[in-house]
């Protein structure tokens, strides 16, 4: 369903751009896999993410997800990160 979800990506609503805390969002894929995709977002502070994580906003931004795409258990996982510098 690489097709299916590359456009679902390309073409998505940007319903969190305007979210408090949130800063900016990175789709990619590895170059070893192009049936694997990565989100990545960054935000403010975690509270932000996490506030978002469990709103009604989250549910109306996932939409769009292809019907039919299965995530594969056990890789789908949210990581967080201290930003050091640019």
């Amino acid at each position: 369903m690489q097709t299916e979800v590359l456009a679902a990506f390309q073409n998505r609503p940007h319903q969190v751009d305007d979210v408090d805390g949130f800063v900016r969002m990175d789709v990619v894929q590895p170059a070893e896999d192009a049936a694997e995709f990565w989100l990545i977002t960054y935000w403010d502070d975690e509270a932000s993410y996490r506030k978002w994580h469990r709103s009604h906003a989250y549910s109306e931004s996932h939409a769009g997800i292809p019907k039919g795409l299965k995530l594969v258990k056990g890789r789908t996982q949210i990581r967080y990160f201290t930003h050091v510098c640019s």
